[in-house]
């Protein structure tokens, strides 16, 4: 297909909108999944490959179900030492089960350490810390750490179950396994209890041993210090027992009591009398008492008699007889007062003499019941002491006897804080896993697949298909051309025709349509003052613009147009050459002054077109095509012929391209199809697209089985093929 012209508008000069393209993504899958797939079935290859090498292992599981501990018939003492169900106590059990000891168990059990070979003398090797490691100790450690990598431990949700998994290349190994475990974690949890009992009966059995000791150095001291003091009876010994020993202690206390705060009262009353306190300061105490009561009577009538005492003195004067007989009242109430008092006295002394004598009578009880009789105080005190010493012993070897039977009979009590509660059968195949490796190799091939393709799409240095060239350039595409097969550039007669000339023999093809859409390009890039002077160059050699040149000027010559063809590439002139004007006198000529411009004008009579050959070799191009004679040269052929074709080298070996630009009217770049780096391309058209010179681009060289994958909406050719006639 030919991609037509397209006028540029403001829309240009602003940055396209990003949107959603689904087509751009389905045209991108097209044109790389030969690639995808590829990559795609080779990681899945890959994965039956690694699937049909892999040694399957089976996960069998077995579940231990953790039960508090239970009490012994004999234990009396509390077992919420630790919370049953806290997070440390289950981690703590996990890590009992991948212990050593346990899994030495284990592999002793069910033989999974290697032997070691068999030789004449005992094989040795030095551990880490020194000392000689036997063969069969190397492999018995190698096995518990292989067991211990096949060997999974977890707990089941929020119950007190742990689930024991081992991960095997026999299922019927694995289940075994299993169960050795959850068997080997059971008995190591009876053996931990029974073996903590023993531990505290040995220790209970040596502690009784000192308390013993004790308690027999604690009674003799007291006997001996009975015997020092004589307090041994000759009669029969009275044995009281605790509760009579509690009373008499009782009304010894109570016999203190009373003895001291009857020396209260008497102390108070004796300060009383002697003057250091008033009667106002009386203790409660003695309210109780009928002295306490009558003392208050007297105490308010004597409070009466001054309130009318100062009543009166309020009225008369001291010596008014009403206020002396209130004085004589109040002599006669003090008087009463003070031999209220002295009776006072002689009572609470009478009542504290009675306390003291019932103490003594208390206390000397107390003496021949304890044994103490003969004592002085230090003694006595002495005695208590060793004697409480000797009780003290007594008791903690009775309890700690009571214990050490306790723990006797534990030790042979065996309860059972974990049990097995689903045993472990044959494993299913847990790896590997079939369908997720094939689907992980799936989407894994797919990812580098679609990865790769990705990376060789940026990879692409060439345009492909217009909207790149508009995007990156900001130029309209004039057209796309086909790439041409030598078997197709055949005449009707089936010999080989040049493809410049393949225009004149198929004028209805889709390369003459291309061209003719080339010059409506051109064309239509200045509607107003369609240019006539046509500028055709590329980024680099090899591009074609040297044939797209010559098929424009043909084109135009056979729409009835009067054109002229100048080779301007003056290094190596390719349309000279092709022909067969290399030899004749052209523009190098013309431009030094050697011959008139006519004289190198050059008819096609079969082509009706003008050509202007580069002529002779120069030294010094660059200087001639930005001479005034090249300037005056060009303006004779716009105002002589309809038509101007210029063809130059291409813009990045040399700067003829630019310097030709400024003369003609429009410039013409060539691209070759997914091939000419986009960079170059940008640098080049910067270099001539001055004033807007530029016309447009040709997509030359268009690969169209390949084209069509970069958008439909540009290569559909086979849509159009009842178009062309060929």
């Amino acid at each position: 297909m030919n991609v037509g012209f397209r006028v540029p508008t403001r829309v240009d000069t602003e940055p396209p909108e990003r949107t959603f393209d689904l087509r751009q993504y389905l045209n991108f899958l097209w044109r790389h999944w030969m690639f995808i797939v590829s990559v795609t079935a080779l990681a899945f290859i890959i994965a039956v490959v690694h699937l049909a090498r892999v040694t399957p292992l089976y996960t069998a599981t077995t579940q231990v179900l953790l039960e508090p501990p239970a009490k012994a018939p004999t234990e009396t003492g509390s077992t919420d030492y630790y919370s049953f169900g806290d997070f440390a106590f289950i981690e703590n059990q996990l890590a009992i089960i991948k212990s050593d000891p346990l899994l030495r168990r284990v592999v002793v059990k069910e033989r999974l350490a290697v032997p070691p070979p068999t030789a004449k003398e005992p094989q040795t090797q030095v551990s880490s810390q020194g000392s000689p490691t036997s063969a069969e100790d190397e492999s018995i450690l190698d096995a518990i750490n292989s067991l211990r990598g096949a060997l999974t431990v977890s707990r089941s949700g929020k119950a007190q179950v742990l689930n024991i998994s081992i991960t095997w290349t026999d299922p019927a190994r694995a289940a075994q396994l299993a169960n050795a475990v959850a068997n080997a974690y059971v008995v190591n949890q009876l053996d931990a209890r029974f073996e903590s009992a023993k531990q505290a009966s040995g220790w209970l059995s040596d502690r009784l041993v000192e308390l013993r000791q004790q308690l027999r150095d604690s009674e003799e001291a007291v006997t001996k210090f009975r015997n020092e003091h004589g307090l041994i009876r000759n009669g029969p010994t009275i044995a009281l027992n605790d509760q009579q020993l509690a009373d008499l202690n009782s009304k010894l206390i109570a016999a203190r009591t009373d003895a001291a705060e009857k020396k209260t009262r008497v102390d108070f009353l004796a300060d009383v009398a002697g003057g250091k306190k008033t009667l106002d300061s009386l203790p409660e105490t003695f309210q109780s008492t009928g002295q306490s009561g009558v003392m208050s009577v007297l105490r308010g009538k004597f409070a009466d008699a001054s309130q009318r005492e100062a009543d009166l003195l309020s009225r008369y004067s001291s010596r008014h007889p009403a206020v002396a007989n209130v004085e004589a009242e109040k002599r006669d109430i003090e008087r009463s007062i003070a031999a209220q008092t002295q009776r006072m006295i002689q009572a609470v002394n009478g009542e504290y003499a009675l306390a003291k004598a019932r103490l003594a009578t208390t206390e000397q009880a107390m003496r021949e019941a304890t044994g103490q009789g003969g004592l002085d105080y230090d003694d006595s005190v002495r005695l208590r002491e060793l004697e409480r010493t000797a009780a003290v012993n007594k008791s903690l070897f009775e309890d700690v006897l009571q214990k050490a039977k306790i723990t006797d009979e534990q030790s042979t009590f065996r309860p059972r804080e974990a049990r097995v509660i689903m045993p472990a059968q044959n494993g299913g195949q847990t790896s590997p896993n079939t369908k997720k490796v094939l689907l992980t190799a799936l989407f894994v091939g797919l990812g580098l697949g679609v990865g790769g393709a990705f990376a060789m799409e940026k990879l692409n240095a060439g345009f492909t298909n217009p909207r790149e060239v508009e995007d990156a350039l900001g130029v309209p595409v004039l057209a796309s051309v086909r790439r041409m097969d030598e078997s197709k550039l055949l005449s009707k007669d089936g010999k080989a025709i040049p493809l410049v000339f393949y225009h004149v023999h198929y004028p209805l093809s889709p390369f003459s349509e291309a061209v003719r859409t080339l010059r409506s390009g051109i064309h239509m890039s200045d509607v107003d003052r369609p240019p006539k002077v046509i500028h055709v160059t590329s980024s680099r050699p090899g591009e074609g613009k040297t044939t797209l040149a010559a098929s424009l000027a043909i084109s135009a010559a056979f729409s009835g147009l009067k054109v002229a063809l100048v080779d301007a590439d003056l290094r190596h002139p390719s349309m000279s050459r092709f022909f067969k004007l290399e030899q004749e006198k052209g523009l190098v000529d013309l431009l030094v002054g050697a011959t008139p411009s006519e004289s190198v004008l050059r008819l096609h009579k079969d082509l009706n077109l003008t050509i202007i050959p580069a002529g002779s070799k120069s030294l010094n191009p660059t200087d001639l095509l930005g001479s005034e004679r090249m300037k005056a040269f060009v303006s004779h052929l716009r105002e002589t012929f309809d038509y101007v074709v210029l063809d130059t080298p291409p813009v990045g070996p040399v700067v003829d391209a630019v310097i030709v630009a400024t003369l003609a009217e429009k410039t013409v770049f060539v691209i070759q199809w997914a091939s000419t780096p986009r960079e170059l391309v940008e640098t080049s058209i910067k270099q001539v697209s001055t004033q807007k010179r530029v016309a447009g681009v040709v997509l030359n060289s268009v690969n169209q089985d390949r084209a069509r994958k970069y958008g439909g909406e540009y290569y559909c050719g086979k849509h159009y093929e009842k178009y062309y006639s060929e």
